[in-house]
């Protein structure tokens, strides 16, 4: 079930890895209503070197997230794609994770820790096995528009679960949740653009801060 797809890029390949200016950590929770639902989220790094950022997902096996918040297992089995700011696809993670769950003993959460520059990025939160289908983010996902293609949340073993989903987005300087909706390709570059200017005005800003 492990599935993975990195794409490097080579400019910034022996650059120092670092944990980045002004980082901090985001946790997020909802609910799926059908298995073929996608939660898009966007962040953004900062820093002159790799940024190590790590994406962990609680649904299906529980435990504290990153806000000390202590969540039930029995969500569903999760995947998480990456994309950089133009909506390109950089990495995907499914059963990543080493944690167990306390009743069906599998370990199905996703986990994903990457090294990558400063700028403007997406995550893609879906249910296994519905990948990106890459290698753009408006190019969808394997089983969009088929509904509950698992007949309702039950993993790959048979073991039934629910829509829970929570992700936790760690060493960044911001994050959020955008809306469900697939964006274009123009509007994913604006999106980027976007973030990227975000990331730079802060880092301007705690530059200016420091020489005050």
């Amino acid at each position: 079930m492990l599935r993975i797809a990195f794409r490097t890029l080579l400019a910034f390949a022996l650059l120092p890895i670092c944990l980045g200016a002004g980082a901090a950590n985001f946790s997020f929770t909802g609910n799926f209503a059908r298995d073929d639902d996608v939660q898009l989220f966007r962040f953004a790094v900062e820093g002159s070197s790799l940024n190590l950022v790590t994406l962990a997902t609680r649904s299906y096996a529980g435990g504290a997230n990153s806000a000390g918040v202590v969540l039930p297992p029995g969500g569903f089995d999760p995947v998480i794609a990456l994309f950089d700011g133009a909506g390109t696809l950089i990495a995907e993670d499914d059963d990543g994770s080493d944690v167990p769950d306390p009743v069906t003993g599998l370990s199905l959460d996703a986990f994903l820790q990457i090294g990558i520059p400063a700028g403007g990025y997406f995550v893609a939160l879906t249910q296994s096995p519905n990948f990106a289908l890459g290698p753009s983010l408006a190019d969808g996902f394997e089983l969009a528009g088929i509904g509950d293609f698992a007949g309702g949340f039950v993993d790959a073993f048979g073991n039934p679960r629910d829509g829970d989903w929570a992700l936790d987005i760690l060493s960044v300087a911001s994050a959020a949740t955008i809306a469900a909706e697939i964006p274009a390709p123009g509007t994913l570059w604006l999106l980027g653009v976007a973030l990227l200017g975000l990331a730079l005005q802060r880092l301007r800003a705690a530059a200016q801060g420091k020489v005050g």
